[in-house]
């Protein structure tokens, strides 16, 4: 019986792995019931590194190129001493094959709104998704930390881990950045490189590489988003703050029209009388800015009395919220209102 059993052993003499698919990190050369053929050989190829596996103990890994394996060839391997004197021929190993070969566009996001701290806006909620890609680089620490003893270990068996690495890091790559957090949302570019100097380390501790990572979009509050918005226009006006006062009149001037039938601000100095008063100053300031020539004589027609309309503007919106609030009461308000309206004629 024991002879039977010698005779249908069958021996490998030839080891490679030629990917059928992509997605595959890790692959386990099938050797049940069989044993390696002294002087067998070994082929990896370039995008592959190949992992023996000795008594549950990674022996060693080879690298690209034509490997014959026999007792006296088999090289003193880093991980097990002289483990090639333990075997016999034919011997018997675990052989793993790994891809070392970019998995490319990796979706990342964020499923719902995370919170980051900024030291301008204190908590701010935030949405992001973009890319990544990746690689093994270290099959042994891959081997012991991830895929182990599996026939087959896939990107999408990864997928969710690393999905969660970006997520946990997100708000300690914009803390480590040094970038203010409206700077990061317009500069997508900037975003990416903090959040791949950030996750590379953890990429690191499981034999991964990261070779790239994108935001390709940020999503902000809406309050945010408008403040980025007055930043980004007076990045276009330049240092010139009068014509940055002039841009938000213009801009205004539709709000008032549209506020004057429901009753808000403009509607109630319509009624008034001021209104008049109001629209002339808002249109002087527009005046100025489409005629600088005219800018020293308009301001002084329209404040002679040292207030400057946009001062009283702000005024006005100030006491709108504080009786929206419900902390001024509205005759209140109106004598507020008609008294710096006053200093506009």
């Amino acid at each position: 019986m024991a002879l039977m059993d010698f005779i249908k052993k069958q021996f490998i003499d030839i080891i490679q792995w030629t990917e059928e698919s992509d997605g595959t990190l890790a692959w386990r050369f099938p050797m049940r019931d069989m044993e390696i053929q002294n002087g067998a050989s070994l082929t990896v190829r370039e995008s592959q590194l190949a992992v023996f596996v000795n008594e549950g103990q990674v022996a060693d890994v080879f690298g690209p190129g034509l490997h014959k394996l026999t007792t006296q060839t088999l090289p003193v391997l880093t991980y097990l001493k002289n483990w090639d004197k333990l075997f016999e021929s034919p011997f018997k190993s675990d052989v793993y094959f790994f891809s070392t070969r970019q998995q490319l566009d990796q979706k990342w996001g964020t499923p719902q709104p995370i919170t980051v701290r900024d030291p301008d806006f204190g908590a701010v909620r935030l949405r992001a998704f973009g890319n990544y890609a990746y690689r093994v680089t270290d099959p042994k620490l891959f081997h012991t930390e991830i895929s182990g003893t599996r026939e087959a270990y896939t990107v999408a068996d990864l997928d969710g881990q690393l999905r969660g690495l970006v997520l946990q890091n997100i708000s300690n790559a914009i803390a480590s950045s040094g970038i203010a957090f409206l700077d990061l949302a317009a500069n997508q570019l900037a975003f990416a490189q903090a959040l791949s100097t950030q996750l590379a380390p953890e990429f690191e501790k499981i034999g991964l590489k990261l070779e790239g990572m994108t935001v390709q979009n940020v999503s902000l509050p809406e309050e945010l988003q408008k403040v980025l918005d007055q930043k980004i226009g007076m990045g276009m006006v330049g240092n010139d703050m009068g014509k940055f006062m002039q841009y938000q009149t213009a801009q205004a001037i539709p709000k008032f029209a549209e506020s004057a039938g429901d009753g808000g601000i403009a509607g109630s100095a319509m009624g008034l009388g001021a209104g008049v008063a109001l629209g002339q100053v808002l249109a002087q300031n527009l005046a100025q800015g489409l005629n600088p020539a005219a800018q020293q004589p308009a301001a002084a027609t329209a404040a002679p009395v040292g207030v400057k309309p946009d001062e009283v503007m702000a005024l006005l919106e100030k006491l709108a919220d504080l009786k929206a609030k419900g902390i001024l009461t509205a005759e209140e308000f109106d004598a507020k209102k008609a008294e710096l309206l006053k200093k506009l004629v």
